[in-house]
C-alpha cells in the first residue's frame, strides 16, 4: 500500500469504524469533548503512518474542518448556491 492509501483507510477507520453517535452529535463544537476526542483518534491513526507530529497536525486540521467553519467561509466567500436544484447540500447546519 502506497502512503496515501494507509492514510486513507485509517482516515475511514476513525470516520466510520471508530465514531459513534455521541461523537457524531458533538464533533463539531469544539468545546466538546466528542470533538476532542475524534480529532485525538484521527491523530493516533495518522500519525501511525506520518508520525507524531503528522498525527497532531492532522488531528487538528480534522478538528477544524469537523466544525464546519471553513465549509462555512467558503460557501459565503465564494457565493455557493446552497438551495435549488443545483443546490449542493453538503453540510448541515
Amino acid at each position: 500500500m502506497t502512503l496515501f492509501e494507509k492514510a486513507l483507510v485509517l482516515h475511514l477507520i476513525g470516520d466510520w469504524l471508530l465514531q459513534n453517535d455521541w461523537i457524531a452529535r458533538n464533533k463539531s463544537d469544539l468545546r466538546h469533548v466528542g470533538a476532542m476526542v475524534h480529532a485525538a483518534t484521527h491523530g493516533v491513526l495518522l500519525g501511525l503512518v506520518f508520525g507524531w507530529v503528522g498525527g497532531v497536525v492532522l488531528g487538528a486540521v480534522h478538528l477544524i474542518v469537523d466544525t464546519r467553519r471553513p465549509q462555512r467561509w467558503w460557501s459565503r466567500t465564494f457565493r455557493q448556491t446552497q438551495s435549488g436544484d443545483v443546490g449542493l447540500h453538503v453540510l448541515v447546519w
